[in-house]
């Protein structure tokens, strides 16, 4: 592989690909083997930055194996649970390429469009993000679940003022001398963090592109969701960072 052959030089990497994992080891291997795909079929060298959130279910196990047999992989065990905004966040502090970004690893949204997030950044984009969009399948969990995140992504763009569709999504890209300085400003652990950091980016200037990508999930997959658990906890999270942005933004005014 030639992304294996440039890993002497920290220099030579275009891409660190973040993949935080949390009791994903059923289909970890199978979805490394997708991502090496598409990226071996293009002309950027990466690495991977595989971080285990403390799975309960034996997955370290595999995510240390998975690491362990690739040249261009580096592996973090995490001795207790973070969240995935603070795994994320981790792993890309940890990055030596160009380019930094994060996708879930379940590949509910395929790794097909990484290629045109990095495109996005050569072409002079800060940022570029997965606006998912859905097979709306009429299961009444499916739906709700779909309601759910829809009248979230209105609360965001009304309550923080921001222009993004879908700041929620798991698929991220980054120009990292761009980001690696507004990562410090993040606080949430958990799942409000994709929102906090699009947040933050828009607040620092950056440009940042959203690009179509499908989102189908996969039937196999247990999902760790809890609808209304979760949407409280997104709601609290939303209200204390606005809070927070009106307080900064206060202090930050000049006396008279």
């Amino acid at each position: 592989m030639r992304s294996r052959a440039n890993m002497n030089s920290e220099n030579s990497i275009d891409l660190s690909l973040v993949i935080a994992c949390y009791k994903d080891g059923a289909y970890l291997e199978s979805s490394l083997c997708e991502i090496e795909k598409v990226l071996e079929q293009t002309r950027y060298t990466y690495e991977l930055i595989l971080i285990d959130d403390c799975s309960p279910d034996g997955s370290a196990r595999m995510v240390e194996e998975a690491a362990a047999k690739r040249e261009n992989a580096r592996c973090l065990l995490h001795q207790e649970n973070v969240g995935r905004g603070g795994t994320v966040s981790e792993g890309m502090q940890m990055a030596r390429g160009r380019y930094t970004g994060y996708l879930d690893i379940d590949l509910e949204v395929h790794a097909r469009y990484i290629p045109s997030m990095l495109l996005a950044l050569e072409e002079g984009c800060d940022g570029a993000t997965a606006h998912r969009f859905y097979e709306i399948r009429w299961k009444p969990d499916i739906f709700f679940r779909h309601i759910l995140s829809m009248t979230y992504r209105l609360l965001v763009r009304s309550l923080l003022g921001l222009p993004y569709i879908d700041t929620e999504t798991g698929y991220k890209f980054f120009v990292r001398e761009r980001i690696a300085p507004i990562l410090k400003e993040t606080h949430s652990p958990g799942w409000f963090w994709d929102t906090e950091i699009m947040a933050q980016c828009h607040y620092h200037g950056l440009r940042i592109q959203e690009i179509p990508a499908l989102f189908l999930r996969r039937p196999e997959r247990t999902t760790t969701v809890k609808p209304f658990r979760d949407s409280i906890i997104y709601f609290r999270e939303l209200m204390r960072f606005r809070r927070r942005c009106k307080t900064n933004k206060k202090t930050s005014q000049p006396v008279s």
